[in-house]
């Protein structure tokens, strides 16, 4: 017979359980205490970079460690490059239905009518923040702070060309800290968590490795510069072993880092109650070892979208499970906000499904699927069993993993089924395409744009909530004999300014009409000071002198390897105070071009700021 002490127990412990377990979405009066969130998004790393999935050369043991606690979804499918990957993980939908086409100058902005994961976990009263690669909109109100973080430290576009004491954006402002940096920003992503670890937070850590440029930290560096590396590419011919010694060295530095964060879980007693989610956003950006598969980064092949994906949450996930079922970047909204009893944000049709019963070994009819993949007007689509690949052939991915025999003659149904079925997806996602004019004057920018095209999108500028906009060259028109300094345009700045008919333009929206301070990071050769230079918007003119001169060496101890062609060899740029102009409601170009140039050249630019001062 139970006392009525042995009652009590049980009672109390009754509502801890319940306290500790989280609610649905749609039973907000039952008492919860959420889990917390935590993302690691790693950014070019191939889902063979791991000694959980078979690296016998490199070792990962924290990453692998979130497997062994949790589950490992065993067929993740995420995107062929970074910044779509990015905007499905935010919105739970197909990266094209969010004008999200392509990597740089301006494509890779995520429609600001698309409502993200971080906004439903905001206004579930969590702390949101988000250190390292954004990749989905610079300027307010795309950047990261208007799509539902609280703070963010790190840089915004697609790539990065400097990796030690790197300047990076902190809420608007750039600032550089001694470091390399993905420990600067795992530095920014602990303080986040122990300044909010009373409350429920969500915080999102994008790594910016291992993707090039190839500089790891020399401690990690010296492990790998002498190791034969015996596990190769599935093209052998076409890998280069130091890029994969160098890609490895980063994923153990980056593996070291999310060690970090696991530790403060654990030392602040968070561990239990926190979901760890660790994926990448595509296929490795060289060729190295992969399992196998055909295809890399850039392809919709497997091995160019499958990713490893590991989630850990000791409180209610199973340890070392593995889930068969196909998933992809698409299904983590809807799972971490059904898993966490959060509401999701805005009423658009999802295209990803709830894995929780899956993660949670819950019985559960789930009927068969296809996942879509899609770059630079290829698609693939993949079922449980097959892949029908961008060129129209089947493969039976359980047979052939590395689709070296298509079976298209001999299940012709099959393939005639996916063929119809990528018809009909293309027909659905790209629905919302832009008006033929905007096509049209994409392609003209073309040729100007270093064959990198302008988006026809313009760049909105004078929000009294976030009053600084930077307009760096990435995101700008060179024009005449201008160009930006490496054909990849995300770390480049503009170069061969040396001419009165030669221009940089940004096509703004001006939100706000106002008066704006310019502030132009520059570099000038000390015999071509003295340039008069003119900002206009409108009738609004804004004039000045190119002085002092300012011209630094490039950085010649950065990387470890040499720089990969196309990608800008970086140095320090100081900033030039401008002055001040009024911009004027409304859309119009803002144009800086020279009026005098007493030398060979006016000036390398890197970005112009302006800030609303009034």
């Amino acid at each position: 017979m139970p006392t009525t002490n042995d009652k009590l127990i049980a009672a109390i412990a009754c509502g801890l359980c319940l306290l500790a377990w989280p609610i649905r979405a749609d039973d907000a009066a039952a008492p919860t205490i959420r889990p917390n969130i935590v993302i690691f998004l790693a950014d070019d790393a191939g889902w063979g970079d791991y000694s959980r999935n078979g690296n016998t050369q490199v070792s990962t043991p924290h990453i692998d460690a979130i497997a062994r606690g949790g589950v490992t979804l065993d067929r993740f499918f995420v995107c062929p490059v970074c910044a779509p990957t990015r905007a499905e993980l935010l919105t739970g939908r197909y990266h094209p239905r969010g004008g999200v086409r392509g990597v740089s100058t301006g494509q890779e902005r995520l429609d600001l009518d698309e409502r993200t994961i971080a906004e439903a976990f905001k206004a579930a009263g969590y702390a949101t923040g988000a250190f390292g690669k954004w990749h989905n909109g610079s300027q307010w109100p795309y950047h990261p702070m208007a799509r539902g973080f609280d703070e963010y430290y790190g840089h915004s576009s697609g790539h990065w060309g400097e990796y030690f004491d790197p300047p990076l954006e902190r809420n608007g402002r750039m600032v550089r800290e001694p470091g390399y940096i993905v420990d600067l920003c795992t530095n920014k992503a602990l303080d986040f968590i122990d300044r909010n670890r009373a409350k429920p937070f969500f915080c999102y850590v994008p790594f910016t490795t291992p993707h090039s440029p190839w500089a790891a930290p020399e401690s990690d560096w010296r492990r790998f510069k002498d190791k034969p590396i015996t596990q190769r590419a599935t093209v052998a011919d076409q890998e280069v072993l130091d890029e994969t010694r160098c890609a490895l060295a980063m994923v153990e530095n980056q593996d070291a880092n999310v060690g970090r964060v696991l530790a403060k879980l654990d030392e602040l007693k968070l561990a239990d109650n926190t979901i760890v989610l660790y994926f990448s956003d595509n296929g490795p950006n060289s060729s190295r070892w992969n399992g196998g598969m055909k295809g890399r980064k850039g392809t919709t092949d497997e091995g160019g979208v499958r990713s490893t994906c590991f989630l850990r949450w000791p409180a209610r996930l199973p340890a070392d499970h593995t889930v068969s079922q196909i998933a992809g970047a698409i299904d983590l909204l809807p799972t971490l906000t059904a898993l966490a009893g959060v509401s999701r944000v805005g009423d658009k049709p999802l295209d990803g499904r709830d894995l929780a019963p899956l993660l949670l070994k819950q019985p559960t009819d789930w009927s068969d699927r296809m996942i879509f993949a899609t770059w630079a007007g290829r698609i693939s689509v993949r079922t449980q069993r097959h892949r029908l690949d961008d060129q129209g052939q089947l493969f039976d991915m359980l047979a052939d993993p590395g689709q070296t025999t298509p079976i298209t003659d001999r299940e012709p149904e099959i393939a005639s089924r996916l063929k119809s079925a990528v018809v009909a997806w293309r027909q659905d996602v790209f629905a919302k395409s832009r008006p033929a004019a905007a096509v049209a004057q994409t392609k003209g920018q073309q040729k100007a744009a270093g064959g990198n095209a302008v988006d026809p999108r313009p760049i909105p500028v004078g929000y009294r909530e976030f009053p600084i906009t930077m307009l760096p060259a990435r995101d700008g028109e060179p024009r005449g004999g201008v160009r930006r300094s490496s054909p990849a345009p995300n770390c480049s700045y503009f170069v061969n300014w040396t001419s009165k008919e030669d221009s940089l333009v940004w096509l703004l929206d001006v939100h706000t009409t106002g008066r704006f301070e310019v502030v132009i990071d520059y570099t000038c050769p000390e015999p071509d000071v003295g340039s008069l230079i003119e900002l206009s918007c409108r009738d609004s003119r804004l004039a000045g002198r190119v002085t002092p001169g300012w011209n630094p060496p490039l950085y010649s101890n950065q990387d470890t390897l040499p720089r990969p062609h196309g990608e800008s060899s970086m140095k320090e740029f100081r900033p030039l105070k401008f002055g001040e102009i009024t911009l004027e409601k409304g859309q119009a170009p803002l144009t800086l071009r020279a009026l005098e140039i007493p030398g060979q050249s006016v000036m390398d630019v890197r970005r112009v700021t302006l800030t609303l001062l009034r």
